[in-house]
């Protein structure tokens, strides 16, 4: 019996939650080494379901980032990156249009459509999604940054309830394919339909000064005091473009950003319907 009082508690508390966001763009980017344990894969998937189910309008962005990786050192092709951002030669973008598009996409749409009939999957080519350039002006390089974004076919989407499953990548008006960064896609679709939140899932607890301690955690930050971290070099490497899409996002009207462990077991549950959240919380 106590169980069941606090399990009615524990609905209780979340509520109010639920009625904020209910009817509410909330953008998520799912990638990194969480995207190959399966428990942890279906506790994300679950988390999804439960904040669809409850009214809230969702985006799903997926990278694939070490699932590339296996699959280009089995083409014996050495993975390279800059700052955060992949150097995407033309062998290499093979091998990621495939993975994204054809693999990791396929499975995330199927894991949700398993119960529910909710998610569509798509990538920047369908429907020109959102198109894109060359992100270091580089000939031989398939990098790239987004130039627009259909909203109008992300709208239709999200009032017909689908949960649109977008991979990363896009073609240019001259049909050159582009991997774009799974971060910057989300935050730039954030930006374009001004969603209530940006949840990136990562394989980090969120922005911490010591990246060994997690009581050095920061839950609530600003945009000033990211460009301090940053400028002390504390945010470094990939969460680099984490961060900056971030801000871009929220300069254009997003609520909130957020960056959260995908390694603890329902953190997006807990970072969306808690008062404590699990997390790291950027906004203006």
């Amino acid at each position: 019996m106590q169980n069941s009082f606090k399990y009615i508690e524990s609905i209780i508390q979340v509520i109010p939650f639920i009625q904020k966001y209910s009817g509410k763009v909330i953008v998520i980017k799912y990638g990194g080494s969480v995207m190959q344990n399966e428990k942890l894969k279906r506790s994300v998937i679950e988390d999804i379901i439960l904040l669809y189910s409850v009214g809230i309008k969702l985006i799903l962005v997926h990278g694939g980032g070490p699932i590339i990786n296996q699959w280009l050192v089995k083409c014996n092709i050495e993975p390279k990156f800059h700052n955060g951002i992949r150097i995407t030669d033309y062998e290499t973008m093979e091998i990621v249009e495939m993975v994204l598009v054809g693999k990791v996409n396929k499975e995330l749409v199927g894991l949700l459509n398993k119960n529910y009939n909710c998610a569509v999957g798509l990538s920047g080519k369908d429907a020109n999604l959102f198109s894109a350039s060359s992100l270091l002006n580089l000939q031989n390089d398939f990098a790239g940054k987004i130039d627009l974004i259909n909203r109008e076919f992300l709208n239709l989407l999200l009032n017909s309830n689908y949960i649109p499953v977008i991979a990363s990548v896009a073609s240019s008006n001259y049909g050159k394919t582009y991997n774009i960064n799974a971060d910057t896609v989300a935050g730039a679709i954030a930006k374009s339909l001004r969603a209530e939140k940006l949840i990136l899932l990562t394989d980090a607890p969120g922005i911490m000064h010591d990246l060994n301690d997690i009581r050095t955690l920061e839950k609530s930050l600003n945009i000033s005091q990211v460009s301090q971290l940053k400028q002390k070099k504390i945010i470094s490497g990939g969460m680099i473009p984490k961060v900056d899409c971030c801000i871009d996002a929220l300069r254009s009207d997003v609520k909130s950003a957020h960056i959260i462990d995908g390694r603890l077991n329902h953190s997006l549950l807990l970072e969306v319907l808690t008062s404590q959240r699990v997390g790291s919380m950027l906004t203006l």
